[in-house]
Formats: structure tokens, C-alpha cells, sequence
């Protein structure tokens, strides 16, 4: 919910939810979500997982007692732009290196990162290969899985990011643009290496 995350409310709730409830697929959401109350009605209405973003760099507490209440339904967003995380929607530089970031919140025991080269996201040029298998490789000291975001292209990028051994991918303009055929990833994704 980029509108949420812009303005600190959950704009698209009702929208996110009648996809949960309609659907059988598996949801996650983020975006304007700032307290305990917001994540037990996102769980308790179908999402099967939360994404903090801007509450993660200006409250880790809060993240290290959400992750207490809720594990792995929780995932911290990691928003970067020249190494830097950015924060409310993508507008403000927080001045946190990513890095930095990552490491606080796997000692505050949070098992999923979503991180997006926000410069790549929309761009139909590929993720950031290199920093998302970096922080892949620091996270799985922490047991912790990494979906990269933003950029992906074609099936060859899917490719890659398992070969990196990433968790996941989020894809999105290229299968709105038919530069990635969903079937034929989630097929490669199922077969072994």
C-alpha cells in the first residue's frame, strides 16, 4: 500500500482484505502500518504476513516486540536507494545504511526481509543482483529469508536469484508488461538445482 506508506495510514485496507478473503492465495501487506493494533487486524482479516517499513527505522523496538507477539507473520520491508533505506513511501532518506538495518533487525529475531532497489522498481532491468545475494548471504546467518523486489524482467532473473539462493521474488510489472510468463517461474522455482 504505497499510498499508506506515503501517508501513514492504511489507505487500500479494505481493498487488501477483500483480496485476502476472495482469494486463496496467500497475502502480504504493507504500508502505513505504525502499531500493534494495525498488524492484528491485517492478520485477523486473511493477510498471512505484515510488512513494517518506516516503523522499522524510527521504532526497532517495536519491530523486536511484534516479531515477540507475531514471528515469522512478521517481514521488514528494506527500501534502499544508494545504500541508504528510504522511508514514508519512498520520499525521505532515513541516512540508515540497509545494511545496518538488516543486521539490527535479525538480532531482533525477524525472519523475512522484502528488499527493493527502489532506483530498479518498475524498471523492467533486473534486480540488484549483487546487493540482494549480499544481503541473502549475510541473512542466512541469522536464518533469516530475503524476497527481493523491484526490477525483475524475465525468467532469467528468476534464474539467478535462485541460483543466489534468495528465498523469493516479487514480481510485478513484468507480468503486467508479459516480459515474465508466472507459470514458467513458479515451475522453475519448484524444481530443484
Amino acid at each position: 500500500d504505497l499510498d499508506g506508506a506515503k501517508e501513514g495510514t492504511r489507505k487500500n485496507r479494505e481493498i487488501i482484505f477483500d483480496i485476502a478473503k476472495n482469494t486463496t492465495l496467500k497475502v502480504q501487506t504493507g504500508g502505513g502500518i505504525r502499531t500493534m493494533n494495525d498488524i492484528e487486524d491485517c492478520l485477523k482479516n486473511g493477510i498471512s504476513r505484515v510488512i513494517i517499513g518506516s516503523a522499522a527505522v524510527k521504532d526497532p523496538m517495536f519491530v523486536k516486540n511484534v516479531v515477540l507477539n507475531f514471528g515469522d507473520k512478521i517481514a521488514v520491508g528494506i527500501d534502499e536507494k544508494r545504500g541508504a533505506v528510504a522511508v514514508e513511501g519512498w520520499l525521505e532518506n532515513s541516512g540508515v545504511s540497509y545494511l545496518d538495518l538488516a543486521k539490527k533487525m535479525c538480532e531482533n529475531g525477524v525472519k523475512y526481509f522484502i528488499y527493493t532497489d527502489i532506483e530498479r522498481d518498475g524498471m523492467l532491468n533486473g534486480p540488484n543482483h549483487d546487493k540482494t545475494k549480499h544481503l541473502q548471504k549475510f541473512a542466512s546467518e541469522y536464518d533469516v529469508n530475503v524476497i527481493a523486489s523491484g526490477g525483475i524482467k524475465n525468467i532469467d532473473d528468476i534464474i539467478k536469484l535462485k541460483k543466489n539462493s534468495v528465498y523469493g521474488a516479487i514480481c510485478g510489472k513484468s507480468i503486467y508488461s508479459g516480459t515474465l510468463d508466472l507459470r514458467e517461474a513458479i515451475a522453475y522455482c519448484k524444481k530443484e538445482i
